[in-house]
């Protein structure tokens, strides 16, 4: 009995160090799980997080940089703000996220050495909004950047601002900006001396300028930043600001070609516009030297302002019309526009424009994208216009409301027509009805 008791003490004693193991081991397994499952955030190289950062909006990434150390440190590292956009409105008369107050002034005062790729979007169209964008340039003292662009979604915005408190505030950049490359600036008050001090300090980067509808400008202004930054190759004006010694000055020896050359053609009460006419000599002077220039013509006229243009053969490539233009306008298109690319024509009479659609067809043979909107087309002529472009339409947008059904198609057989010669499918667009 007392040999039968040993033996049972033995088991037991042997049984729970067996389970005393068994329960160590599940729990070494158990740390490891929770080890993978829940990985250690805080230790994530910086070059991940920076990427992940990137992508976040600004009050978003300070949010995140309170989770540890490690995030604080990345929050704060140069490269993350050398691009950046200041997003300004006012509470009370827009619903959409601005820029905090206590965030600005945090990245001035500790980034503004960083910035280089910078933009700001004034997103309602109060005063308040536009200088306290003024207000952030004018501090911008100790920074070099290489890009700015002032975006106002809704206007006026800059135009409301006193002159002087602009100008103040741009020039802030222009001076200690020694390498700015892109500078996009539309409505805004900007002048002539104030591009002076652009040159001044930028004339030898300076690449890209988009300064439509900026009313103080002059031709003499836009024709100083010509003179003197030769590696221009954006731009982007209104007409009036176009002439024959802008156009010579951009072809001379010294400027490099000029890549992109965006026209607005502006006008906002009718017959009290005065359009110039550009000499065909400087448009074929100015082609010679940038052979493969986009030329994107805006037009906003109305039907009787549209003389001046047109008349004989100039470079345009992308041709959009806002407005209603004349069947003659779209004529004249035809005829004078051997390079055209890209046309839209957002509204016409009611009057049908087979021929004219013929005859760019026949003209144009580098058309590759067709826009129409308010406007009338036979389904023959629009079928031959596809047949003569073929397969280079790589853009066809028509509303289904243009196409008129005669007697050879309907608009049941247009689509397979069409389909079958641009050599793919294809369906007119439909005006959506809620």
């Amino acid at each position: 009995m007392k040999r039968g008791r040993k033996t049972n003490e033995v088991d037991s004693s042997s049984s729970e160090e067996t389970t005393e193991k068994e329960s160590k081991r599940h729990k070494v397994i158990d740390e490891k799980t929770i080890a993978v499952q829940s990985p250690d955030w805080a230790n994530l190289l910086q070059d991940i997080i920076l990427q992940v950062f990137q992508y976040l909006p600004l009050l978003d990434r300070a949010h995140a940089s309170q989770v540890c150390r490690s995030w604080n440190q990345v929050f704060h590292m140069p490269d993350l703000w050398r691009c950046f956009e200041f997003e300004l409105n006012q509470p009370a008369t827009s619903y959409l996220r601005a820029t905090h107050p206590e965030l600005i002034k945090q990245i001035i005062k500790r980034h503004s050495n960083h910035l280089q790729y910078v933009s700001f979007k004034v997103v309602d169209s109060s005063k308040e909004s536009a200088e306290a964008a003024c207000d952030i340039l004018s501090q911008l003292v100790n920074c070099s950047l290489k890009t700015l662009g002032l975006i106002s979604t809704a206007r006026p915005s800059f135009m409301d601002l006193p002159k002087s408190h602009f100008i103040s505030a741009l020039t802030v950049v222009f001076v200690n900006s020694k390498s700015l490359s892109s500078l996009k600036i539309d409505d805004t008050p900007v002048d002539d001396p104030s591009l002076k001090v652009l040159v001044a300090n930028n004339s030898d980067t300076l690449k890209l300028l988009k300064m439509s509808s900026c009313p103080h400008v002059s031709p003499a202004g836009i024709l100083c930043v010509a003179d003197q930054c030769h590696g221009l190759r954006e731009l982007a004006l209104n007409y009036h600001l176009l002439s024959d010694e802008l156009l010579l000055a951009l072809s001379s020896e010294k400027h490099v070609r000029l890549e992109h050359l965006r026209i607005d053609v502006v006008s906002e009460n009718p017959g009290q516009t005065q359009f110039h006419t550009i000499q065909k000599s400087s448009w074929d002077a100015f082609i010679k030297h940038s052979p493969k220039v986009n030329l994107v013509m805006y037009f906003f006229l109305y039907e009787e302002e549209f003389d001046p243009f047109f008349r004989y053969e100039i470079p345009v490539t992308h041709l959009y019309f806002g407005r209603s233009v004349s069947k003659d306008v779209l004529g004249r298109v035809g005829m004078t526009c051997p390079r055209l690319v890209e046309l839209v024509v957002c509204a016409n009479g009611l009057r049908p424009l087979d021929e004219e659609l013929i005859r760019i067809a026949e003209r144009c043979k580098y058309l590759s994208a067709v826009g129409l909107g308010e406007c009338e087309v036979s389904c023959s002529a629009f079928v031959e216009f596809v047949k003569m472009c073929g397969g280079r339409l790589s853009q066809l947008s028509i509303m289904e409301e243009v196409l008129i059904p005669d007697q050879k198609y309907s608009l049941e057989q247009i689509h397979w027509e069409v389909s079958k010669h641009l050599g793919r499918v294809w369906f007119p667009d439909m005006m959506p009805t809620w």
